[in-house]
């Protein structure tokens, strides 16, 4: 059987299925089934891939290529991670009074639909299904964010799907745009949606056409990113939520959004040829970084705090991209995949240790070591990895992009540096005494699922340590691929 197909349909019908049963005590065992199933399928994909190079299938509407193919297997491999952490943590959710059966069912179908759709985007090769998947993605994350259905998440909810909502509508414009100007060069039809077709002709676009398209769509997919100033509903929907899907936000869809917008510059790049979406993607990306660390020392609440390290995070990605050049795409590849392993790993840390007090607030929230010493050392772990302290992954990347700024942006350089010291104080302040504070408060009754911590956290440090050869010819390519 094709494992693409099973890539996609796993999910999709594991949500079908979730959707009737996700009520059920076992519920949580069938939803990590559902997702080690796509993971396996996702790996088999990545098999293929590799040993015969680019995929067109399915009268090539469907592309994988080695800038998605990775994607693919890391959306599949966090998506199943999390599963595993949300089984207790949801339990306990439940025992609390939060979460009723219907909600329950509503938390587990919607969740295998959210990864269905992002599997959706990464691999599609139709600009028009990847926007319609990113809206979709957007829908039933609308649906999780609101689960607890209490007026703050509620409030979240609707800020998210009326943002993200009028971000996409532009995202939508900018890919007309796109058609109008692929049917002036290749001809009209379905064909002129598809990306590898458009790759072929990019240099046939029509730049006037391309630079007002490529505006749209920074701004549109820019607000799925998380970039400043269409952030603001991040912060809230993280806060909100439950933490699996903080953890699958940070992880998982702000790279699929990243993923869209890369391929809209490949286009762009080609039918411009002047540089101008890398620098609009350097000044977008540099002030993302900025605003977000002097953001980071005002928060009280511990999820809202790495929901900006996210924003924060996100925009250094971007300036990487906007930087362009073998070096700094690498760069920023490599920092989408250690992001999404330890913001992930924070998360699932963050979410038993608020479970524990009661309460998401900072000052709430101490001696985690001596409640629990595997979650103060996961949460004291996964924070200085996320700062970029040596060996992680996140060192390696952020010293590859700051070298590379060095070199051909140094005017920016300056900024990244008090941004990411801004950055390093604000978060290392805070959660040194979550950490090692004094505290009165008792274990949970469910033993917490922490192995997902550290596996997460023990790939980024092999990743700043040593990098499979297989994982960097995909980087290498990809790299190329984004060119810049």
């Amino acid at each position: 059987m094709d494992p693409l197909a099973l890539v996609l349909a796993i999910p999709l019908l594991g949500g079908v299925l979730l959707g009737l049963w996700g009520h059920r005590e076992r519920a949580g065992d069938l939803n990590a089934g559902v997702s080690l199933l796509t993971l396996a399928a996702s790996v088999w994909l990545t098999v293929i891939v590799v040993r015969d190079g680019p995929l067109t299938v399915w009268g090539e509407w469907f592309f994988v290529d080695p800038l998605n193919v990775f994607l693919v297997t890391l959306t599949a491999f966090v998506g199943f991670t999390t599963s595993l952490f949300s089984r207790p943590y949801m339990r306990i959710e439940r025992d609390h009074g939060k979460m009723t059966p219907g909600r329950m069912r509503l938390f587990h179908s919607m969740y295998q639909l959210f990864n269905g759709t992002m599997l959706v985007a990464l691999t599609t090769n139709n600009l028009g299904i990847l926007w319609v998947a990113m809206e979709a993605a957007t829908l039933t994350t609308v649906l999780l964010v609101s689960v607890y259905r209490t007026p703050a998440s509620l409030e979240a909810a609707w800020k998210y799907f009326i943002l993200c909502g009028v971000g996409i509508a532009q995202a939508l414009f900018g890919t007309i745009l796109l058609y109008l100007a692929a049917e002036r060069a290749i001809g009209g039809g379905e064909s002129a949606l598809l990306w590898t077709h458009l790759a072929q002709s990019k240099h046939l676009l029509d730049p006037g056409i391309l630079s007002l398209a490529f505006v749209f769509l920074l701004l549109g997919y820019g607000t799925k990113v998380g970039l400043v100033p269409v952030h603001n509903w991040l912060p809230d929907a993280h806060a909100e939520g439950p933490t699996p899907i903080s953890a699958v936000l940070s992880g998982l869809l702000l790279n699929v959004a990243l993923y869209a917008l890369l391929r809209c510059k490949v286009l762009a790049d080609g039918a411009l040829a002047n540089g101008l979406p890398g620098r609009m993607m350097i000044g977008f990306g540099l002030v993302t970084v900025v605003v977000a660390a002097f953001f980071l020392s005002r928060q009280r609440d511990v999820k809202r705090m790495f929901a900006y390290s996210s924003i924060e995070h996100m925009g250094l990605m971007t300036f990487a991209f906007g930087l362009g050049g073998p070096i700094a795409n690498f760069a920023g590849l490599l920092h989408m995949t250690v992001h999404a392993l330890v913001k992930s790993a924070i998360f699932f840390a963050v979410g038993h240790a608020a479970q524990k007090a009661g309460s998401q607030a900072m000052e709430d929230i101490r001696g985690l070591l001596k409640v629990s010493p595997t979650v103060g050392w996961g949460l004291m772990l996964g924070s200085l990895a996320i700062l970029g302290m040596p060996p992680f992954g996140v060192f390696a990347s952020e010293f590859l992009i700051l070298t590379t700024a060095m070199r051909e942006a140094p005017w920016a350089t300056p900024f990244l540096l008090v941004a990411l010291g801004v950055a390093f104080a604000a978060i290392f302040g805070r959660v040194q005494p979550m950490v090692f504070g004094e505290t009165s408060l008792r274990p949970l009754a469910h033993p917490p699922a922490l192995l997902p911590v550290f596996v997460h956290l023990g790939l980024a440090l092999m990743l700043g340590l040593y990098i499979p050869p297989y994982l960097d010819g995909w980087y290498r390519q990809a790299a190329q691929m984004i060119g810049g």
